[in-house]
């Protein structure tokens, strides 16, 4: 970003026009800072760095919002900023009929304390439900543990202690602008000027939250526009910064798979040794050779350098799946060795009692059968048939859906998808009884969303935010119930693999956690697979996530919430509230395709049904009464 020495009538007229236009404006400053306003906004934020002391990180509590100014406090700059805002300012007025500016500047002693915040506002304005309204955001968030302490002022003088003020009450009028002040105690540094990066983040994305929700009050009481939700006045236009930085994170996600890197390559051998010990020796597990050095990957992944995102809401996330990552990249460093469990539980959790106790319940509920035989099965190139159909069918509506699958030698125990590739083993014999639920398992659900990931301006949404196994292996499974294929053998294994994890976890061995299935009626073959499955790597506590998932994923539907937009990416529970947001910056888009199955009659009259609440032993009764 070019700095000039002057910001001329020239330069404020090309902000003019863009912003006529409805076009992004950031432009740096002379001598320091810059001007950014995402697209027409009824208000705008100030902030004016002091020429005589130092005020290291104020600014950045401002630049979450979508419209701000960044200016020297210098009193040679000041009618520079004056004409620059009575521009903007008027453009806004014509489109809103209002405008509204705050201005932000610290004030105080800068030790760790209470946090304090003081809203200024001068005498007969009319800005006072505006103030009330961020004074009420300020107040709901906790900052060191505790809420902070908001006063409200009315005043002649609505600016820094020593700054002059940006417009007298006379120039307002004319201008058809209210200004609003905001100081601020910053307890992100200490007397000495050392800045506490976490805490200083933290009040950034509170303040921002509070700024953008008085610019909602003051659009809604005193503008023409008429906003659903105060993040549709967010950030919208996305800077250089965030592209480099999603496209650096996806591109190290995307360049290892650790649930393919720690599933082994010899299930086959593994059973047939385990079955010659007459079930009494642990099975040996070999595993493909890690295609990336995990040390040197995590050095690249904490070079990225996420400070530079003005958006809290984005600099968070984007934080959060580094951490993410580094912890894959941990398990993939410890497997075989016995960190391996510890970095796994950090990744996945535990069990928690609860969700042992469903599990213990469906296993009681839903006693093994007598098999009277196995019934009809496919094999591995017939289950890829009907992939391939599968996926040609979604391809009629978005051409490069997906990628037709692979039978491959190195796969155990059937089938699973790696970075949107069904993967297929040679030795799959899947019951025909279960193929379709299988296919809208795998394709209807992971292929899906890993495709409208694709389709996101962000790419991480296709590689995984922090956290998405849970909603993704829910949704899997909803899928098979959807499409009438969720049956109690079925559920026994979800509710198998929770009590495993769970065995695990307390310190079983393998042989241990496997006489708990023979004994509660499993066969040897499936008792083998799921616990192989858990205790592959040195114990993946993964697979608990299917019976938790689908729990959650229940709920949510009792609420009434919406379903498709599930699939807009992969994603976690805990970031619906984030996603929803972005939808409504238009950050984000609604879901490219949907899931094919949603076009059956019975398949849309079992996902209503959900909405009036139904748990999983339900679920599972339901289906058998089918």
């Amino acid at each position: 970003m070019i700095r000039p020495t002057a910001f001329t009538a020239e330069r404020i007229a090309g902000v003019v026009s863009r912003l006529s236009a409805d076009l992004s404006v950031r432009r740096a400053l002379p001598e320091w800072g810059r001007v950014h306003v995402d697209r027409r906004l009824p208000f705008i934020v100030v902030y004016r760095r002091p020429d005589n002391r130092v005020d290291i990180g104020t600014e950045r509590i401002v630049t979450g919002v979508a419209s701000y100014v960044l200016a020297s406090g210098s009193p040679s700059r000041r009618e520079e900023l004056r004409s620059l805002l009575r521009a903007v300012a008027e453009v806004m007025r014509e489109r809103f009929g209002a405008f509204l500016i705050i201005e932000v500047w610290s004030e105080g002693g800068g030790v760790p304390e209470r946090p304090r915040y003081r809203l200024v506002r001068r005498t007969n304005d009319a800005v006072e439900d505006t103030a009330e309204e961020i004074a009420a955001a300020l107040a709901e968030s906790r900052i060191l543990g505790q809420p902070p302490q908001v006063e409200s002022a009315v005043a002649r003088k609505v600016a820094p202690d020593d700054m002059r003020m940006l417009f007298d009450g006379r120039e307002l009028k004319a201008m058809g602008a209210e200004l609003l002040g905001i100081a601020v105690n910053p307890v992100w540094r200490t007397e000495d000027d050392d800045v506490f990066p976490l805490l200083l983040r933290q009040v950034g994305r509170r303040f921002t939250t509070a700024l953008d929700r008085g610019a909602y009050n003051f659009t809604l009481g005193h503008t023409t526009a008429r906003p659903g939700h105060y993040h549709v006045l967010g950030r919208r236009a996305v800077l250089k910064a965030v592209w480099e930085t999603d496209q650096e994170l996806a591109a190290i996600g995307e360049s290892f798979d650790p649930l393919l890197l720690v599933t082994p390559v010899n299930g086959e051998q593994a059973w047939v040794e385990f079955r010659r010990s007459r079930f009494q020796k642990p099975p040996r597990f070999r595993y493909r050779p890690l295609p990336v050095d995990p040390a040197r990957l995590k050095h690249r992944l904490w070079n990225v350098r996420t400070d530079r995102v003005e958006d809290p809401t984005l600099m968070n996330l984007f934080r959060d799946t580094q951490r993410h990552i580094d912890r894959q990249l941990s398990l993939l460093n410890d497997r075989s060795r016995p960190d391996f469990l510890m970095t796994s539980l950090q990744l996945y959790g535990s069990v928690e009692p609860g969700l042992l106790a469903l599990a213990e319940r469906i296993l009681r509920e839903f006693p093994a059968r007598q098999r009277k035989g196995s019934g009809a099965r496919i094999g591995a190139a017939e289950f890829a048939a009907l992939a391939s159909a599968e996926i040609e069918g979604y391809r009629e509506e978005a051409p490069g859906f997906g990628h037709m699958p692979e039978v491959r030698d190195d796969i155990y125990a059937g089938l699973m998808v790696s970075s949107g590739r069904v993967l297929i083993g040679r030795e799959a014999s899947i019951p025909s009884a279960r193929a379709d639920a299988l296919i809208q398992h795998e394709i209807g659900t992971h292929v899906v969303t890993h495709h409208n990931g694709r389709e996101q301006r962000f790419h991480l949404l296709a590689v995984g935010l922090p956290g998405y196994d849970e909603l993704q292996e829910g949704l899997a499974v909803l899928a098979e119930y959807l499409v009438g294929g969720l049956n109690a053998e079925r559920m026994r294994v979800l509710a198998a693999r929770v009590i495993v994890v769970h065995a695990l976890v307390d310190g079983a061995g393998f042989v241990e956690a496997f006489r708990l299935l023979t004994d509660r009626g499993f066969t040897q073959r499936a008792a083998f697979t799921i616990t192989t499955r858990v205790y592959r790597g040195g114990g993946l506590t993964k697979d608990a996530m299917y019976l938790r998932g689908l729990v959650e994923i229940l709920d949510y539907m009792a609420e009434g919430l919406d379903f498709d937009r599930l699939f807009l990416g992969k994603y976690g529970i805990k970031h619906i509230p984030v996603v929803d947001e972005l939808l409504m910056r238009q950050v984000l888009s609604l879901p490219h395709v949907l899931p094919r199955y949603l076009e059956r009659p019975d398949a849309r009259e079992r996902l209503e049904a959900l909405r009036g609440g139904m748990n999983v032993i339900d679920l599972v009764k339901r289906s058998a009464a089918k």
